[in-house]
């Protein structure tokens, strides 16, 4: 039996974080560990809802709710179900990405947390702290930073 039960994963989108769900859905596969794929986000303020409706006009609907959340944990559970997790839990959490991603693992109980390098060797993260790094530091569970940018 694996150490890892419940693995959690946190993508933005973006190239970095999908590769991180590729190395994270592999590795449930591997375990048959469950899956839990997190973005966080930002409630919208209706105001600015308001005003890119009026610019945007018939294509508002991309903006309103969290509806980006949501197509990119689709995104991403395609990827790691392709990859071969089978057990994939998907949840999109309110607030800062590394405060986010580090109650869900209390939430779930998660072993690990897998997450790209994005940020970890730039000048901004070196002065402001990074999601990798920051989370690696305050993490409760063991942190696989995969190396996603060069």
């Amino acid at each position: 039996m694996s150490a890892y039960r419940t693995i959690v994963v946190g993508t933005d989108g973006s190239d970095s974080s999908l590769k991180a769900v590729d190395k994270a859905a592999s590795l449930a596969s591997d375990a048959g560990a469950k899956l839990v794929i997190a973005c966080a986000y930002y409630p919208a303020d209706p105001k600015d809802i308001e005003a890119a409706q009026d610019t945007l006009r018939e294509d508002a609907y991309q903006i309103t709710g969290s509806a980006p959340t949501f197509e990119i944990l689709r995104t991403a559970r395609e990827r790691a179900h392709a990859a071969g997790a089978t057990d994939i839990v998907e949840r999109a959490v309110v607030g800062a990405p590394v405060d986010s991603l580090l109650a869900l693992i209390d939430e779930v109980e998660a072993d690990l947390l897998v997450i790209g390098n994005r940020g970890l060797n730039t000048l901004t993260g070196r002065l402001l702290g990074s999601v990798p790094s920051d989370a690696a530091r305050k993490s409760t569970s063991d942190v696989l930073i995969v190396h996603t940018v060069r």
